[in-house]
């Protein structure tokens, strides 16, 4: 236990340094800080304390844009937020200052809403949880989303992109899940196909979790390509948002990529589910 706790201590002490940990730092708002420092608590930091302290920043560091770690262990250095709202987007649930990410994410996550733009009945894309300021794990929700290369777009499609501060607080999402087996409801639609096929053929995307019954239905109903089809990958969950998530952008040096999905395009699979 103490080598963990020597371990845990090395790696946080790391994680902090790269993502903006020193013990006073300026805010890209100019307001100087001060930091809790490794060993301030008198041992390793708990997970709930490391939840706490990357929590806690509400905005980025002044550094180079880095990922450090692997998408469920790192931090995240100068992180890039998503304008509340834009031309074809709107940032949800801003209560939670989880619209930060990587620059990569959100050029991607732009580029996506423009696509969606074109789809019937979709003003664009309501975006859902990104990244904290400083990435690093949530106090609550996700064990993902901690170097700024993860995005959930809700299921829901924005009719219009006016809502405020607080109808965004209230509004959800909706469920393309039936109640039982790998299906979708009547809610789905070919425009959810075309978005979420969008979203897979951006050469950055690594990876998309969706619910099994979206993965099925895509792939029953794809008549050309079927390449994108490998990086949609059936999940809990995820039948209110789908779940993107990029690579490490290219020459980011202490960014883990996830081993990639396996070779075929996953249906016979996503049919057992």
């Amino acid at each position: 236990m103490t080598l963990l706790r020597t371990l845990t201590s090395v790696a946080l002490a790391f994680a902090l340094a790269s993502c903006g940990g020193d013990r006073t730092e300026t805010d890209i708002s100019g307001e100087k800080v001060a930091l809790p420092t490794i060993g301030s608590s008198g041992g390793a930091l708990s997970s709930v304390e490391a939840k706490r302290l990357f929590g806690a920043k509400s905005f980025a560091s002044a550094q180079t844009p880095a990922a450090y770690g692997s998408y469920s262990k790192g931090c995240l250095a100068g992180a890039e937020q998503l304008p509340e709202t834009g031309p074809t987007w709107q940032a949800m649930r801003l209560s939670r200052n989880r619209n930060w990410a990587h620059p990569e994410m959100v050029d991607m996550v732009k580029k996506l809403s423009r696509k969606a733009a074109q789809q019937p009945g979709w003003a664009g894309i309501y975006v859902g949880d990104m990244s904290q300021s400083r990435g690093g794990p949530m106090l609550t929700g996700h064990a993902s989303h901690q170097i700024g290369l993860d995005a959930d777009i809700w299921m829901l499609p924005p009719k219009s992109l006016n809502l405020s501060r607080a109808q965004r607080e209230n509004i959800s999402s909706i469920s393309m899940r039936r109640a039982n087996g790998a299906y979708v409801n009547s809610s789905w639609t070919p425009a959810h196909h075309e978005v979420v096929k969008a979203a897979a053929e951006d050469p950055r995307t690594a990876r998309i979790f969706v619910f099994p019954g979206a993965k099925v239905q895509m792939c029953n109903d794809e008549k050309g390509d079927r390449s994108y089809l490998r990086k949609i990958r059936p999940w809990y969950g995820h039948h209110y948002h789908f779940h993107v998530r990029i690579a490490c952008p290219k020459g980011a040096r202490g960014c883990v990529d996830q081993a990639p999905p396996p070779p075929g395009d996953g249906c016979a699979d996503a049919r057992q589910w």
